[in-house]
């Protein structure tokens, strides 16, 4: 596989263990403070969830306010929906279009887009989506968005909308439009991304193999697609590891694996649950035992183990980043605020990561 420079960002998730008012406020303070920083440090971009109802999980409901405060406060740093709910009971696709232009106007052309559906019954359900049109609503509004961008007069007939001629105002400052992304972390989803031209948010799951192997089939799909609109393919590929990277090893780890544990098995509940999800989580919160930490970070270098974290001290953070180098990821989002660690090592993390291993790549 062919390697090349990575780009280096931060995702928002607003994760919080057992929140109250109080703590919740602050959850959303720090989240400005971590991008603010991120920043100065020099990260490519940082990326903004949307979810509703998950309690602990994320509590970050409303990215467009939340990137729009981030824009006012930084200068260069690239702003990211990952992703916006786009079938319609979530957004409708004219009022996605009017958000992200206008924030890309305010911030000077920094935005990238990124549309997805979620997978989560405690959101459909609050939403009262129906989930036999969930994908035909989400293809649809993904075809239509960037038509309105580049319409002076937009209408269309579909299956699921029907907009009579209308102006769609205001259009971004991208041209022909802002960096489109999809949501995709299943195999066949990594391939649908591709055939429709748009760069690949990818949940990291798997070994080097398994990422590899996405990789190769999302630039196979895409590669179709260029060769015939190439001014509005977007050939990214980028994936979401857990993050934590401090100069004592022992301590990253252990902040690290305790945060990642909290991460993985939050993100399961909310989205392998048949059923609606509703309530304090059953997951485990408590420091990692000596021996389960030990295995933790034996597990990183395990020939055939899991790509999934960039947890340690620099050397190891530096290991694990060519590791997806030479998978073929061209960004990764790394997932530092997880609800266990403390906002002071979150941002020594985003700090040691920015000085001694960002310049490595």
């Amino acid at each position: 596989m062919l390697t090349g420079p990575v780009k280096f960002s931060l995702l928002v998730e607003i994760q919080i263990d057992s929140p109250t008012p109080a703590l919740e406020r602050q959850a959303v303070l720090d989240s400005v403070e971590q991008a603010v920083l991120a920043d100065e440090l020099g990260y490519h971009a940082v990326w903004a969830v949307e979810h509703h109802g998950l309690l602990e999980y994320s509590h970050c409901s409303a990215p467009e306010v939340l990137l729009g405060f981030v824009a006012a406060r930084t200068r260069r740093i690239r702003l990211g929906h990952a992703v916006t709910l786009t079938p319609h009971r979530y957004n409708h696709p004219i009022r996605v279009a009017e958000r992200i232009a206008t924030l890309d106007i305010l911030s000077g052309g920094r935005v990238s887009w990124g549309s997805g559906k979620s997978s989560s019954h405690t959101e459909q359900g609050a939403f009262q989506v129906d989930r036999s049109e969930l994908d035909g609503q989400w293809r649809e509004a993904l075809e239509m968005i960037p038509r309105m961008w580049r319409s002076d007069v937009f209408e269309w007939s579909g299956v699921h909308f029907q907009i009579p001629p209308t102006p769609i105002l205001p259009k971004p400052v991208q041209r022909p439009h802002p960096p489109i992304f999809a949501a995709c972390s299943r195999p066949e989803s990594v391939v649908l991304a591709g055939s429709l031209g748009v760069g690949s948010l990818n949940f990291t799951a798997g070994t080097d193999e398994v990422l590899a192997d996405k990789v190769r089939a999302y630039r196979q799909a895409i590669g179709g697609v260029a060769a015939r609109e190439s001014s509005r393919v977007n050939n990214h590929f980028a994936s979401t590891p857990t993050a934590l990277v401090l100069d004592d090893d022992r301590a990253a780890c252990a902040y690290g694996f305790r945060g990642s544990r909290f991460f993985g098995e939050a993100l399961a509940t909310y989205f392998f649950s048949p059923t609606r999800v509703v309530g304090p989580l059953e997951v485990a919160r408590d420091p990692l035992s000596p021996g389960q930490l030990d295995e933790a970070m034996a597990r990183r270098s395990r020939s055939g183990g899991p790509l999934t974290s960039v947890i340690g001290d620099p050397a190891a953070a530096r290991e694990a980043v060519e590791r997806f180098q030479a998978a073929g990821v061209d960004e990764l989002i790394l997932v530092m605020q997880m609800a266990t660690i403390p906002q002071a090592v979150v941002l020594q993390s985003l700090r040691t990561f920015a000085e001694k291993v960002m310049p490595f790549f």
